[in-house]
């Protein structure tokens, strides 16, 4: 109790005395809502750094419904935050998983740049997608065992039912934890996920995608692109990351195709993370609207998905601001 009094104290001092109280108070509750962990696999001996995102408890009382996102190659915990910022303001609470092995630090240990795609390819491999799936395991165990002990807000979250999202990387790591087969190995079926976003998907680049994907009987939207390519070098195009959907079995699907949306439209991020590989300018110009579109779609496909709300359900047979070109798909 004392150093969480000390913490507070230096919290405040912190903000200028200019500011009113109510006003240090908002500041605080921001602080509070969005907290950086690093949890420890004992099992692996991994640390997996975590960001969380908890819901305004004065609007949303619980249970909370959890949302998890995985990034793409080379990312942090700073993947997605677009989208966990508008799942968070909708009362969901979000764990950003930073995976060891393929995140941000190691592309610096092997490449100066995200362009350089021969190097990208050495962390992309089946031994970091399993490390990835198991990433995805062990935040569940952990979302678990927090609940139990009543840690935290955590005792205000549902620990089952959980939503996953991935982009890149990530939408590879999403379908593995959905069921994808992959040649070799039958591929994982977590029961505690409910539901998934894929962003940026593609199709297998050996063998059937019908048959990878047969398993995968759990509401599934895919989002992508029409200029949203290639970027680490193994034969992704528009067209395969469009072609997942036709590939889904039925079962509550979903697919959004966004003209000139690229790659890092679905990366969640802006800034200079957003920049890291070639764009252009079309696609820049119009990103702001695409974030504002895909963070709709999603939060009511997850109010959909995990709360079975009927006026999000309604929302997605037409989602309203799309644009010329762009393509929104269901399958029953």
């Amino acid at each position: 109790m004392n150093s969480r009094r000390q913490l507070l104290v230096k919290l405040l001092s912190a903000i200028p005395f200019s500011l009113s109280l109510q006003t240090k108070g908002q500041i605080l509750a921001v602080r509070r809502s969005v907290m950086d962990q690093t949890w420890f696999d004992s099992q692996r001996q991994r640390n997996v750094p975590v960001r969380l995102r908890w819901p305004d408890e004065n609007r949303f009382t619980g249970p909370w419904p959890v949302v998890i996102f995985s990034h793409g190659l080379g990312g942090t915990v700073d993947g997605g935050s677009v989208w966990g910022q508008a799942w968070v303001d909708a009362g969901f609470a979000v764990v950003h998983l930073q995976h060891p092995g393929s995140d941000l630090n190691a592309v610096r240990g092997v490449t100066r740049t995200f362009t350089d795609q021969r190097a990208l390819r050495t962390l992309a491999g089946p031994e970091q997608l399993m490390a990835r799936l198991l990433d995805v395991t062990f935040a569940l165990n952990e979302i678990e065992k927090r609940h139990a002990a009543r840690q935290d807000q955590w005792h205000l979250v549902r620990p089952t039912q959980v939503g996953l999202a991935g982009h890149s990387f990530g939408a590879h790591t999403t379908m593995g934890m959905a069921g994808q087969r992959y040649p070799g190995f039958e591929g994982i079926s977590e029961p505690r996920l409910a539901s998934f976003i894929a962003f940026s998907p593609t199709v297998p680049m050996v063998g059937n995608a019908q048959r990878a994907f047969e398993r995968l009987s759990r509401p599934l939207l895919s989002i992508t692109g029409t200029r949203d390519s290639d970027v680490v070098g193994v034969g992704a195009t528009p067209e395969k990351r469009q072609a997942v959907f036709a590939a889904l079995p039925p079962g509550d699907k979903a697919h959004l195709v966004l003209m000139d949306a690229d790659h890092m439209t679905f990366a969640g991020q802006i800034g200079s993370a957003a920049e890291i590989v070639p764009r252009e300018p079309k696609t820049r110009e119009l990103q702001s609207e695409h974030h504002a579109l895909i963070s709709a779609i999603t939060t009511d496909w997850w109010r959909a998905t995990l709360q079975s709300d009927s006026k999000a359900r309604t929302s997605l047979q037409a989602p309203s601001n799309l644009a010329v070109g762009d393509l929104w798909e269901t399958k029953k």
